[in-house]
């Protein structure tokens, strides 16, 4: 049968039109996708020859490829046309695009992608980077670290000189060959196979010229026959994925970000934003996230430092729940005017002494806050103005007035005491300081007196001439720090008869402290108040304001969580806390009626803080919410014998040996300076 055209026209219409009274079309042929993704229809032999179409879908792998690596080798961020379609796992979806991004999202890009491919997520990793656009790395710094993490070192090695061309700095190459070549060296040794190392290290690391202390150092190693004692000697972790995965760590420092994205980048950022956001924190006194001080970061993962998923979620806020801003007991013990208070460095016992010439030890209960009179000392012919735990807390030295000639050291467990040091009656031994050893103490005063003793009272060493104020052990275990009457600190080696400048003031230094680190000193300085000095840089820090001083010694400390705050005393009858960080006081602390002698805090409890003042008495500083269970387990157990001290005057010498609670008659007084 023969049909005209328009016969023609209408049959057409009436299958893709309904309104025509049409079905539509007849289904065509679907293509079968082969194993390699190649399209084939039914007609195929099982060995055919591609199509047109099936040689299109050949092309469309090769693109995708192109796609999901990235651009071409010149582009290093190897972003892809922002108009292309998108292709993930050999599918093209032309209803998708690759978005523009500009640099600083590529980059937001790349660390996420990172972080989700170091989780395991590869899938998601390549639909985030073909839909983005990006790349994590460059394609030959991917074959580099493939090479490198299988231990494949010559292909590692022909991967390197790839990316030669890419590097910052030419010396950065040498360096990276040095360090694959000595990783092929170990693993040999490893092996036992001492040939193959030798060659290795004459033939290649040698003539590298390069590093010349450390390839002595590997030459020696060859003698070593034993592998665990050879990983032992050079803390090496052996062959095997983890050694290989931190020999990658320390070559990536060499490759630009663009080529390659620093290890756990995206980890090592967010570690550092909490880290700030708890340094910069005024209340921060807790160790719920024990390693966020840690400066180095390597080996730890982001699991291992931030414990709580909060830190993540929300900003670092600490309130004043951990932080000793209120007042929860005062005692009343003292006849006289308290001078001085030193916590021992276990915190188990608590130390104050002043112009009753009676030095009193208290146990310290770490859970409640609270103390209780352990000891108390007499014997003291006059003032105590400084005391001196040894480093085990076994042991305490008693410094008097500058008229005693005397010091006294006291075994704090016993009650006992130990020796005297009297070397002539015109002596003035006013501050000491215990040696690590704990059997020797070093001691001085105003009359010029300096003397290295040990526990029988005997002078071992003497330094003439220095006009000592007062004095501390540095870190080392073998310097003396000592401030003099010549507004300055020293360095004093006794045994080897040595000293130095460090630090110069305009005022007199009264007392100073260091803190654990023993980089940093905190000075009381006449008329200026508290200054803190760097000792490794001997340059002065910060300058804190708020604080009264005029021509009064008064002892001030490092305290807190890391030691992060600063407490001082004051002639204006206050306590002052400040952020290490902060010229301005966090908290001042009222509450003492007269001027503030000195200030301690608890080295093994952090929200536990002591002053002791003019007035007599003794106050325990500590957080509020731990007043409250302090009060409500008070209330449970009430008996008869215990008072809230409303009934007594806290300033009433020896009105009782009873803590009071002080909620209701002291708290904080945030600063507004």
């Amino acid at each position: 049968m023969t049909l005209n055209h328009g016969a023609f026209i209408d049959i057409l219409a009436s299958w893709e039109d309904p309104h025509y009274g049409g079905a539509s079309p007849p289904p065509r042929k679907k293509l079968k996708r082969t194993q390699g993704g190649v399209g084939c229809d039914e007609s195929c032999s099982s060995g055919g020859g591609k199509t047109e179409e099936s040689l299109g879908g050949t092309a469309s792998m090769q693109h995708q490829t192109e796609v999901t690596n990235g651009a071409s080798v010149p582009q290093l961020n190897g972003s892809s046309d922002g108009g292309s379609a998108v292709t993930v796992n050999g599918v093209k979806d032309e209803t998708k695009k690759a978005l523009k991004l500009d640099p600083i999202n590529r980059d937001m890009v790349r660390l996420i992608g990172q972080h989700l491919a170091n989780l395991g997520f590869q899938s998601t990793v390549e639909q985030l980077m073909a839909e983005s656009g990006c790349r994590l790395d460059h394609p030959e710094a991917r074959r580099f670290k493939s090479s490198v993490v299988e231990g494949d070192w010559q292909a590692a090695e022909a991967a390197l000189l790839e990316l030669q061309s890419m590097l910052n700095n030419t010396t950065h190459l040498t360096e990276m060959r040095f360090l694959i070549l000595e990783q092929k060296y170990m693993e040999l040794l490893e092996r036992g196979d001492d040939i193959g190392a030798l060659n290795c290290l004459r033939g290649e690391i040698s003539p590298l010229d390069h590093n010349i202390s450390r390839v002595h150092r590997l030459s020696s190693l060859i003698f070593y026959n034993n592998p665990a004692e050879l990983k032992k000697a050079t803390n090496w972790l052996g062959s095997g994925p983890e050694s290989h995965m931190a020999l990658m760590e320390r070559l990536s420092a060499y490759l630009p970000p663009s080529v390659m994205l620093p290890p756990r980048r995206l980890e090592r950022l967010v570690i550092q934003s909490v880290q700030h956001q708890v340094a910069t924190c005024e209340f921060h006194n807790t160790s719920i996230e024990p390693l966020l001080k840690v400066d180095n970061l390597e080996g730890l993962s982001l699991s291992d430092v931030v414990v709580s998923s909060s830190c993540l979620l929300t900003d670092h806020h600490c309130g004043k729940e951990h932080f000793p801003s209120t007042c929860l007991y005062t005692v009343t013990e003292h006849m006289d005017e308290v001078l001085v208070a030193a916590f021992s460095p276990n915190g188990r016992y608590l130390a104050t002494a002043g112009k009753d010439f009676s030095l009193l030890i208290w146990n310290v209960d770490n859970t409640t806050l609270k103390i209780s009179k352990r000891h108390c000392l007499d014997g003291h012919n006059f003032s105590i103005v400084f005391l001196s735990w040894s480093h085990d807390s076994t042991k305490i030295i008693a410094c008097m007035h500058e008229d005693a000639s005397e010091l006294i050291v006291w075994d704090a467990e016993r009650g006992k005491q130990v020796c005297k040091v009297s070397d002539s009656t015109s002596d003035s031994l006013t501050c000491a300081c215990w040696y690590k050893d704990n059997e020797r103490f070093v001691c001085g005063g105003l009359r010029g007196q300096f003397y290295l003793c040990n526990l029988e009272g005997a002078v071992l060493e003497r330094w003439e001439g220095v006009r000592v104020q007062s004095l501390a052990v540095h870190a080392d275990g073998k310097t003396v720090l000592a401030s003099d009457t010549h507004r300055r600190i020293r360095g004093y080696q006794l045994e080897t008869v040595q000293d130095y400048s460090i630090l110069q003031e305009d005022h007199g230094i009264m007392t100073f402290s260091l803190d654990t680190t023993g980089r940093f000193a905190l000075l009381n300085v006449t008329t200026q108040g508290l200054h803190l000095w760097d000792l490794n840089s001997r340059t002065l820090v910060r300058r804190f304001r708020g604080a009264t001083q005029k021509h009064c010694t008064i002892h001030s400390c490092f305290g807190g969580i890391n030691q992060d705050f600063i407490a001082s005393g004051s002639e204006d009858h206050k306590v002052y806390i400040w952020h290490r960080n902060q010229e301005l006081p966090v908290a001042v602390l009222s509450g003492h009626q007269l001027p503030v002698n000195c200030v301690t805090w608890n080295p093994v409890q952090p929200s536990m803080l002591v002053s002791v003042s003019d007035d007599r008495t003794i106050r325990i500083w500590g957080p509020s919410q731990t007043n409250r269970l302090n009060r409500d387990a008070d209330a449970a157990s009430t008996s008869g014998g215990l008072s809230d001290g409303d009934d007594d005057e806290p300033d009433s010498p020896r009105a009782s040996n009873f803590q009071f609670p002080h909620s209701l008659i002291s708290g904080l007084d945030i600063s507004s300076h």
